[in-house]
């Protein structure tokens, strides 16, 4: 399977050359099965290009939301696919204790945030997730909730090829203990990355910016690469840039937890545009 990043950023980064290396759109994550089967990940404003991309001519699209804050749903309504009454959308979210996933939304798709209700879109439907798990095409996909404020979903994407792990929006060491990890049954996430071909992580902060930022739901690269080798990961991604960092901040701080962390799985930077493909190794 293909995974391409659309969209990598926490929050909106300003455009220029300091950041045209990673990108500065919010995320959004493409994975396409061999039968074309097309799965995408959060609908952050990535997802406008990505959209751009798609064949009007494909039946079906699943859109998987790990969650509601507005970095992740604010392209939705720009997402061209949605407007064709020839291609079935479908999408997967968590609701919350008072609220369905469709109501959810429809706060966002509506006056006066948008011109355009949600129920006003052609071939709509609404899951919400975490659920026992379900099939999409050739995907295999698992759901649960994962530690970051309010309902938040991370998903586990199986197929032939391989294991694709997506946890955006990820705070898994909450749960340390004396800065020491707990036994997995303890670990926010663990089933869902457990063993990865390829881990898709939250890694937004700085040390010193965590320190002023604790229970706030993201990620150090080294929290992330911890995780990603209590979990047995072969590859991660860090994800959900700060927009403060820039190309160079950003490549300090990837270079920087290699050095200190010397993980024993492969490490690639989270670029808006990078391709990967799952299962050809």
């Amino acid at each position: 399977m293909r995974v391409t990043l659309f969209g990598t950023r926490g929050s909106v980064a300003a455009p220029g050359p300091e950041t045209a290396g990673y990108g500065g759109n919010t995320s959004a994550v493409e994975v396409c099965g061999k039968d074309g089967t097309i799965l995408v990940l959060d609908a952050g404003t990535g997802i406008r290009r990505l959209g751009l991309q798609v064949l009007s001519s494909i039946p079906r699209i699943d859109i998987l939301l790990t969650h509601l804050h507005m970095d992740h749903i604010q392209g939705l309504g720009f997402f061209g696919p949605l407007y064709n009454p020839g291609i079935e959308v479908h999408i997967w979210g968590p609701s919350s204790s008072t609220l369905s996933l469709e109501a959810r939304l429809s706060r966002y798709l509506s006056p006066p945030l948008f011109p355009v209700h949600l129920r006003d879109l052609p071939r709509l439907t609404c899951h919400p997730v975490p659920r026992t798990p379900f099939d999409v095409g050739p995907f295999h996909v698992r759901t649960a909730l994962i530690c970051h404020p309010g309902p938040t979903v991370g998903y586990r994407i199986e197929a032939k090829e391989g294991i694709v792990a997506y946890l955006s929006d990820h705070e898994p060491a909450l749960g340390l203990r004396n800065g020491q990890w707990p036994g997995k049954d303890w670990i926010s996430g663990y089933d869902l990355a457990m063993e990865a071909d390829l881990l898709i992580h939250d890694a937004q902060y700085t040390d010193e910016q965590y320190k002023r930022c604790l229970g706030w739901g993201h990620s150090t690269y080294q929290h992330a690469f911890e995780f990603a080798a209590r979990v047995g990961a072969k590859e991660i991604i860090p994800f959900h840039h700060d927009p403060s960092h820039d190309d160079a901040t950003l490549d300090f701080l990837l270079e920087e937890a290699v050095r200190r962390c010397q993980p024993g799985f492969k490490v690639s930077g989270g670029r808006e545009g990078a391709v990967f493909e799952v299962g050809l190794s």
